[in-house]
């Protein structure tokens, strides 16, 4: 079973968009309106009152049109978008824009979590409790990239529903299974067949943590 991690997912949707989206922004040409001047006032013609509603009416149609593109872009898999879907959403979603700027070390479980959903990538980080989600955080912050990528490895076979193998031939229900050292070493750690090695060595670093950690634990 291969298993990417929580940074190898977002570095791969990343790498998937054109680095350098130029972001184009027209300037509104202000609009040129006949104004009656009066000895003690300034009235505004009826023309002018019809071309600021007009202009206000233009820009909510262009935000709408955006928010449909973004949505229509959003109900797309991973797998089924386009490089320019890509370059859109990322241009136009400015939380995505903002989450891609960061170090992929760096990106929390809220932050993956949004990446999952709007990049159309399986949402496993759903799969964590919001206990789960701060310890996944703590690892993050500490610069413990392995222990989070250890957990993110545990919502990936979370979300493959309630039963998986765990130690000699044994099946478990990983959905409510805690995330424990033992239960890391008796259940999960069994779940995932890598030949490499690299999954085991982020479950022994999530074990670790784990037990440097006892309260979060």
């Amino acid at each position: 079973m291969i298993i990417q991690s929580s940074n190898n997912v977002v570095s791969a949707y990343l790498s998937s968009i054109t680095s350098n989206v130029q972001r184009q922004a027209q300037a509104a040409e202000p609009a040129t309106v006949a104004d009656t001047v009066r000895a003690d006032s300034v009235s505004i013609s009826h023309a002018a009152w019809a071309a600021l509603g007009a202009s206000n009416n233009d820009a909510t149609s262009s935000a709408n049109s955006v928010d449909a593109k973004l949505a229509e872009i959003k109900s797309k898999d991973a797998v089924s978008r386009t490089d320019a879907d890509r370059e859109y959403l990322l241009a136009n979603d400015k939380k995505l824009a903002e989450i891609s700027k960061k170090n992929p070390d760096l990106i929390t479980s809220s932050e993956l979590d949004y990446i999952q959903k709007a990049g159309g990538f399986v949402n496993t980080m759903a799969e964590l409790s919001p206990a789960e989600k701060a310890l996944y955080d703590k690892a993050v912050a500490s610069g413990n990239t392995q222990a989070a990528a250890g957990l993110a490895q545990i919502a990936l076979i979370r979300n493959g529903g309630h039963m998986a193998g765990g130690e000699n031939g044994t099946t478990y229900d990983p959905i409510n299974t805690p995330i424990t050292a033992a239960n890391i070493e008796k259940y999960f750690s069994h779940s995932i067949i890598d030949p490499s090695g690299d999954a085991g060595a982020k479950f022994q670093a999530l074990i670790q943590f784990l037990q440097n950690n006892p309260t979060t634990a």
